[in-house]
Formats: C-alpha cells, sequence, structure tokens
C-alpha cells in the first residue's frame, strides 16, 4: 500500500460557549481517523465540475467504505441530487428515493461497503451540514456503533496541502451556573476535527500512475519538481502554524476555551521543529545550499555552451548545403547552355545541307 498521508490533528473546539461553563464529550463512539481513497477524490471533482463548476453551489454526495476499529475507509462514493437556498440557509432539498436506490444497487456489487458519511466540495462547513447528517444516520446499518463522518474535498487548484478535511459529530453539554442554586444544562452537537489521510490499494495506485502518465509534463525535470515539492510543504507548514496560531490567540482573548489535547499536540510539534540557531547547522546548511547553487550554475553553463555549439554545427551545416546548392544549381545551368548550344548547331548543320541539295 502507498503511504498515507496525514492532516492536521489538531481537535476542535466550538466557539461561542460561556466562558464560565463546564464542556462534556458524550460521544461514546470515536472516530480515529478517516482514510479517502484516490477514486472518492476522482468521483467529488467530476461531480462538482458538473453541477457547480463557475457558481456558488457546492455538490453533495455520499460516502461508502468499512469501519475498523474507529479507523474509516472511505473507498467508494455517489452524487446525490442536492439544493439549497442561498438567501435562507435553513431550506434545502436532498433527494431520498435516489439515494436509497443507490444504495441499494450499489450494495448487489459489494455487500461489503456501507455508508460511511457524506462529502461537501465547501470549503467551508455549512448550517445544513448538521441536519444532513441527521437525515443521513438513518441509512447507516443499525449495527454499526461508528457514526457517520463528514469530509469536504476542496477541489480549488491553488491548494497547496491534501485536499480532504474530516469532521466528527460530537454532542456536549454546556453546565452554566447562574447562582448558587441555578444551573442550566444545554445539550448540541457540534463538528470536531479527525485526523485526515489520503490512501490507495495497489490497484488504486496502478490506476493512479496510469492517469497521470497523461498529465505528465516531461519538459519539467526532476530537480525543478523536488524544489516544488520542498515548496508545497513548507507553504502547508506555514498554514498549520498560522491556524495553530489563530487558536492560540483565541484562547488567551476568551473566545474559545483551552484543550489540553491541542496544547499537547501543539508542543510536541514545535519539539519537532529544528533549532535553526545552531552555529554547525547554520554552516551545514550554507555549504550545502553552496555546493547545490554550484551544481546548478555548472549544469547552466554547460547547458548554455552545449546550445551554442550546436548552434555554429547547424550554422556551418546549413552553410555547406546552400553551397552545394547554389554549385549545383550553377552546373545545371551551364549543362542546360551547352545542350541548347549543341542543339542549335544541329539545327545550322540540318539547313546548310537541306540548302546544298536543292
Amino acid at each position: 500500500m502507498a503511504p498515507k498521508v496525514d492532516d492536521a490533528t489538531m481537535a476542535s473546539v466550538p466557539s461561542g460557549s460561556p466562558a464560565g461553563a463546564s464542556s462534556t464529550v458524550v460521544s461514546p463512539n470515536d472516530v480515529v481517523d478517516v482514510t479517502v481513497h484516490p477514486l472518492v477524490l476522482l468521483s467529488a471533482a467530476d461531480h462538482y465540475h458538473r453541477v457547480a463548476r463557475g457558481t456558488r453551489k457546492r455538490a453533495v454526495g455520499v460516502l461508502l467504505g468499512t469501519v475498523s476499529r474507529g479507523r474509516v475507509d472511505a473507498t467508494n462514493s455517489f452524487a446525490v441530487p442536492f439544493e439549497e437556498d442561498s438567501k435562507n440557509p435553513a431550506v434545502f432539498y436532498l433527494d431520498h428515493n435516489y439515494l436509497e436506490n443507490m444504495l441499494h444497487m450499489f450494495r448487489k456489487i459489494n455487500a461489503k461497503e456501507r455508508v460511511v458519511g457524506f462529502y461537501s466540495t465547501g470549503p467551508q462547513i455549512r448550517p445544513n451540514d448538521l441536519r444532513i447528517h441527521a437525515l443521513l444516520k438513518r441509512f447507516v446499518p443499525p449495527e454499526t456503533p461508528t457514526p457517520p463522518v463528514f469530509v469536504i474535498v476542496d477541489v480549488r487548484p491553488g491548494r497547496e496541502s491534501i485536499p480532504t478535511t474530516a469532521y466528527r459529530v460530537v454532542e456536549e453539554v454546556d453546565s452554566t451556573g447562574g447562582g448558587s442554586n441555578t444551573k442550566t444544562t444545554e445539550l448540541h452537537s457540534t463538528f470536531a476535527h479527525v485526523p485526515s489521510l489520503i490512501g490507495a490499494e495497489e490497484p488504486e495506485e496502478i490506476g493512479v500512475e496510469h492517469l497521470l502518465r497523461d498529465i505528465n509534463d516531461p519538459t519539467v525535470s526532476t530537480v525543478t519538481s523536488l524544489i516544488k515539492a520542498k515548496m508545497s510543504g513548507l507553504s502547508s507548514l506555514t498554514e498549520k502554524l498560522v491556524e495553530m496560531k489563530d487558536y492560540l490567540e483565541a484562547v488567551a482573548e476568551g473566545r474559545m476555551e483551552v484543550n489540553q489535547d491541542v496544547v499537547a499536540n501543539m508542543q510536541t510539534i514545535l519539539n519537532l521543529l529544528p533549532n535553526l540557531n545552531v552555529d554547525e547547522l547554520v554552516k551545514s546548511m550554507l555549504i550545502k545550499t553552496n555546493d547545490m547553487h554550484m551544481v546548478i550554475y555548472l549544469s547552466a553553463l554547460i547547458r548554455s555552451v552545449i546550445a551554442l555549439h550546436d548552434l555554429v554545427n547547424n550554422k556551418i551545416k546549413y552553410s555547406l548545403d546552400e553551397d552545394e546548392a547554389e554549385a549545383s544549381s550553377k552546373k545545371a545551368k551551364a549543362d542546360k547552355g551547352e545542350e541548347e548550344k549543341k542543339t542549335e548547331e544541329g539545327d545550322v548543320e540540318k539547313s546548310g545541307g537541306g540548302r546544298e541539295k536543292k
């Protein structure tokens, strides 16, 4: 199997809770991670380009797959007719009959695949997503303990990181103390982040490689692709660091509550970052950078010399061809002149011999 690409594993704490409220997660069935396969990405992108490209609409579909010990594998998907009112977010339409018929047909093809969640092209969470999640729970088998997940598939071409963001629905109990004997309790649902992975089995890898053969640009060198990959990784790291900074600022300002799991993950990430203030590390990086720049400079210089050499050779070759063509044309003209001269002399001799006979 191909190596899986891990997304940010920061948990999400819903905003809007009172500063003095105590929040308790009561959902017993946690989702460990969500693995999205290439077929799901291709289907979601095709669905978006057919239905919502060039508009502010989004595409919504159902995810099919398997669940094992809290690990969700989304191996297949299909589109669902979906419309929502842009002016009134509470109004939306989802075709139940179409969904039931498609599930019935997919069970005939592969009985192991079941509903594991739904996807949306987002690119952000909408107010109707919780209602769609509650609606989709009806189609999950009752013996399955893991609830359906929600995956946002970002089809925008400018995205640097992996195009999937996974969520699970958790129920939270907010307890607010108004006085010595007054206490109000409120239960509400919200989305929380789940680690998102991109994985593929061996047949899927072969299919993806065949698709990439038509997209691969042979003019792009290996060094260019490596540099582009490093730039993409650094850009993704910057995006995640900014996200962590925004979370810490929100906690410091009191807009969000402190989550010890999130803080522990941040501390682990920061500990993994290299210390660039060490003199030996800076010196080694400079030496390596200079060596790489020297190789690039020499490669460009050699490429220029070879190009000039080929240009001179072509110039010499074309000049020789032109000289040969000019010489052959002059020789042809001379031969043609001699033939015409011989023809004229023969005509003159014939006309003189005829006069003598008369």
